[in-house]
């Protein structure tokens, strides 16, 4: 049964010892979470699965791909759906 739930935004995903990974929060340094995996390439896994599902990640791949369709085609993939000036799909719009 799961215990908690963490929200996992501006947060440092660090792998710790070999089967051990931790997660601690920008704003919080002082809290941080432990993980133990039953192995190191479990513990590798789930290092790279969390680091690749952030909202940070993801939109930086958006932007990234959104940049190479445009250099390809010259056209913006999202100006079709009316969102290619929001904010959030430009570079500068979120801490880095």
């Amino acid at each position: 049964q799961p215990i908690g739930a963490l929200l996992l935004e501006h947060c440092r995903i660090t792998k710790e010892e070999e089967n051990v990974f931790s997660i601690s929060f920008f704003e919080e340094p002082e809290r941080k979470y432990c993980f133990e995996c039953a192995s190191e390439e479990q513990c590798q896994e789930w290092v790279e699965a969390l680091k690749r599902a952030s909202y940070e990640f993801l939109r930086r791949s958006l932007i990234f791909y959104r940049n190479e369709i445009q250099k390809m085609t010259g056209k913006d993939p999202l100006e079709q759906y009316g969102i290619s000036e929001e904010a959030r799909f430009q570079l500068g719009a979120h801490r880095q």
